[in-house]
């Protein structure tokens, strides 16, 4: 076996159905009182329910979390902290309440308890990507962590369908890409074929019974694994255009993701063949190649393929491209700027990901 290195990234993780009830004495144990509550506009519910679940003693609620963790919202919850006194940070939702939370955390010191309620897997990472000016940009340092992750079951369970197909392919990005990474080992490995393995065989479940316990608890290790994977190795072309994409051009993330992620791995197939025998075994009807597999996958799922669905103009794909390759990054395969063009007009377009890029 060929030498590696492999970093266990330290949180608490709790998993099951109803672990949200465990969040007061979880608090009591880390001798927290006043944390704040974050949310989206549209998850204010939810956060709601956390403050009736500490009986109201919380520092307040903050429910302005925006895709894309823009800088200025990050600012504004900031200051909402400090003025409130909070002494912790309870974020309950998907990737853009967390990365807020991560964005809060890393600049205050304050422990942050993550409560995902879809498949993004932001939660096990030290990663966090931020947008100023259009732009976004990302980092890794393990101050960005979160502490505490409550995986609770019951709180995926009215997801709505297509989102859960989305996020838990978003969650399969995180793998496919840490197959190939350049500082790939055979833990993450294991997590990343265990990742697809789950959210391969559940998502399509979920889409024909939405409230499955079963195919929802799946998916949600399923994300767990995969979102390991994510916090652990270095990412490449997939998820470089994916931040292009949304920070740029204000795409959604989950469903950018769910585009890009065939026609990326298509453009890296041939240098990366292990890694696409890998991904083959644990994808249905792969006929031993991956993006078939991919491909059947995201029909079953009954998901949208092109990137005009979401508004993005065709006059936007040069821009794209230019910034793509603006910045040196790894990449199994090199990154040519013709070939990542026609790979966005694909994604673009909706076509179907070929392997002649």
């Amino acid at each position: 076996m060929e030498a590696f290195e492999y970093t266990a990234n330290p949180s608490r993780v709790v998993f099951g159905n109803g672990t949200i009830a465990k969040l007061p004495d979880i608090l009591s144990e880390l001798k927290l009182s006043r944390p704040l509550l974050l949310s989206t506009p549209q998850q204010i519910g939810q956060a709601d329910g956390v403050k009736s679940l500490l009986r109201g003693e919380v520092a307040g609620v903050f429910s302005e979390a925006t895709m894309h963790t823009p800088l200025e919202v990050t600012e504004r919850a900031v200051e909402f902290a400090r003025s409130s006194n909070a002494d912790s940070v309870v974020s309950i939702g998907g990737g853009s309440t967390i990365g807020l939370g991560k964005a809060i955390s890393v600049r205050t010191g304050l422990h942050h308890i993550a409560i995902p309620t879809t498949y993004a897997g932001s939660e096990v990472t030290p990663i966090l990507g931020e947008t100023s000016g259009g732009l976004k940009t990302t980092r890794s340092d393990p101050k960005i962590l979160p502490g505490t992750v409550i995986y609770d079951v019951d709180l995926t369970l009215t997801l709505p369908v297509g989102l859960s197909a989305t996020s838990g392919v978003n969650a399969i990005a995180h793998a496919v890409e840490a197959l190939y990474a350049k500082n790939a080992n055979p833990i993450i490995n294991m997590f990343a074929q265990e990742g697809v393995k789950s959210l391969a065989a559940s998502l399509p479940e979920i889409i024909k019974e939405p409230n499955s316990p079963a195919a929802r608890s799946t998916a949600l290790y399923g994300a767990w694994l995969c979102g390991i994977c994510l916090g652990n190795v270095g990412m490449s072309l997939h998820h470089k255009l994916c931040h292009t994409l949304g920070g740029s051009f204000g795409l959604p993330h989950a469903e950018t993701h769910t585009i890009v992620l065939p026609h990326a791995l298509s453009y890296n197939a041939p240098e990366v063949p292990r890694a696409m025998e890998k991904l083959a075994e644990v994808l249905p009807g792969s006929n031993g190649d991956a993006v078939t597999g991919l491909n059947a996958l995201l029909d079953k799922l009954n998901v949208k393929r092109g990137l005009r669905d979401f508004g993005m103009k065709e006059s936007d794909i040069d821009k794209a491209a230019d910034i793509a390759v603006s910045k040196p990054y790894w990449n199994p395969r090199g990154v040519e700027r013709e070939a990542v063009r026609e790979l966005i007009r694909r994604a673009w377009a909706g076509e179907p990901a070929r392997a002649d890029l």
